[in-house]
Order: structure tokens, then C-alpha cells, then sequence
């Protein structure tokens, strides 16, 4: 009896050592799956329509080349940073707040990347008027709609040179702005903060072809391709 109750207490003993090895071992593997969880990845999003579904507001010729030039571009050349500069953000949200430390080439790259996947979607043929609840938002934030958009547009055609204007919500509260280049709101390195709703691309390479040098009429145009519902949507 004794023999068999010394090799019980032997047993469990060894049970115990095994046991507490193990979860040291087991907390530090999680750890590792977490700091080895691979890099974010930027991906094209497959353009919602026919390049020349927005005509006659934008062209066929310049929807292709923005889409399959310059956008093409910038994921390549932001994924290839994050390799060659072993960049360890997991996902958009953090390689965007972490901005202010990336590289030129990674900031502006990444930002071109995640600015035209956004741009593309808020955009339909016939797009139409705001209704519902982000029409209910916009009066509330501006007083009309007509207000909203003579604000927009200044904003658009006050952006000296290349960059973005923005309507984004900012604690609930609606705001316009814009950004320099290819940044966005979501970066910490941004003067504008806030979550994207709108955003307009005012880059001439986004409406040269068509409108040359009159940035305010390829405003105008814009605002016939709005697809208001997925602008809704980022507003939910």
C-alpha cells in the first residue's frame, strides 16, 4: 500500500514538472506567433466597374491608366518597401499609424495604395444625391447639402499641387479636409484626422486627359459619380 501510494506521489510529481515546463514554453510560443505574424500586404482591389462606366465625367483613357498604371505602381512599390525595409505592421490601421517613422517610399506608396482602393469604391455611374442617413449627416454637419458641397470643393481647389480632400468623421463629427501628396487622415504624420467617408483624388494625372487644367470643372463632374450608398456605409 505504501509502495503503490509513493508511486502515485511520484507520478503526479512528474505531471506537475511537466506541466509547469510547459506553460512558460507555451506563453513565450504565443508571444513568438505573435511578433512573427507576417507583415501586412497591400492588395489592388478589382476596380467595381468598366473603365468607361463613369463616362462622360471621367474617361475611359484616364480611369485605365490610373487604375493599371499608377495605382499598380503604388502597391508594388509599398510591398516592396515593406520587405526591403523589413516594416512589421500587421495590418492598414497600424502601418498608418506608425507613418511618421516609415520612409519616404513606404509613406507615400502605401498611402497611393490604400487611397485608391477607397477612391475607386466611393464612386459609381449615376451616382445621384446623398438620401437617408448620410444626407440627414451632411445637413446636420453643414446646414444643406449645397453647402457641404461648395465647402468640398473649395477644399479641392484649394489644394496647392498634388493631394486629397477628405470628408471624414472625426469622434462622430463630420469634417472637410484635405492632405498633401498621398497621405490620408489615418496617418499619424496627418494634420486631418479621422475616418474617411469621401475622398477625392486632385492629382492632375485623375482628370488631365479630359479637363487639362481646369481642376474645378472635373470637380463639378465628380459629383455625378458619388456612390452614395458605400459613402453610407463607412458612415455606419
Amino acid at each position: 500500500m505504501e509502495n503503490i501510494s509513493r508511486r502515485k506521489f511520484v507520478t503526479t510529481s512528474l505531471k506537475a514538472g511537466a506541466l509547469s515546463a510547459a506553460l512558460p514554453f507555451a506563453a513565450h510560443a504565443e508571444k513568438l506567433s505573435v511578433f512573427n505574424a507576417p507583415a501586412v500586404q497591400f492588395s489592388q482591389v478589382p476596380l467595381p466597374y468598366a473603365y468607361n462606366a463613369l463616362e462622360p465625367h471621367i474617361d475611359a483613357t484616364t480611369m485605365e491608366i490610373h487604375y493599371t498604371k499608377h495605382h499598380t505602381a503604388y502597391i508594388k512599390n509599398v510591398n516592396d518597401a515593406i520587405a526591403a525595409e523589413k516594416i512589421t505592421a500587421s495590418s492598414e490601421k497600424d502601418f498608418f499609424a506608425g507613418a511618421s517613422k516609415l520612409s519616404a517610399k513606404a509613406k507615400n506608396n502605401g498611402g497611393g495604395a490604400w487611397n485608391h482602393n477607397f477612391f475607386w469604391q466611393v464612386m459609381k455611374a449615376n451616382g445621384g444625391a446623398p438620401s437617408g442617413k448620410i444626407a440627414e449627416a451632411i445637413n446636420g454637419a453643414f446646414g444643406s447639402v449645397d453647402k457641404f458641397k461648395e465647402q468640398f470643393a473649395a477644399t479641392a481647389m484649394g489644394r496647392f499641387g498634388s493631394g486629397w480632400a477628405w470628408l471624414v468623421s472625426d469622434g462622430g463629427k463630420l469634417k472637410i479636409g484635405s492632405t498633401p501628396n498621398q497621405d490620408n487622415p489615418l496617418m499619424d504624420s496627418s494634420e486631418l484626422k479621422g475616418t474617411p467617408i469621401l475622398g477625392l483624388d486632385v492629382w492632375e494625372h485623375a482628370y488631365y486627359l479630359k479637363y487639362q487644367n481646369k481642376r474645378n470643372e472635373y470637380v463639378a463632374a465628380w459629383w455625378n459619380v458619388i456612390n452614395w450608398d458605400e459613402v453610407a456605409k463607412r458612415l455606419s
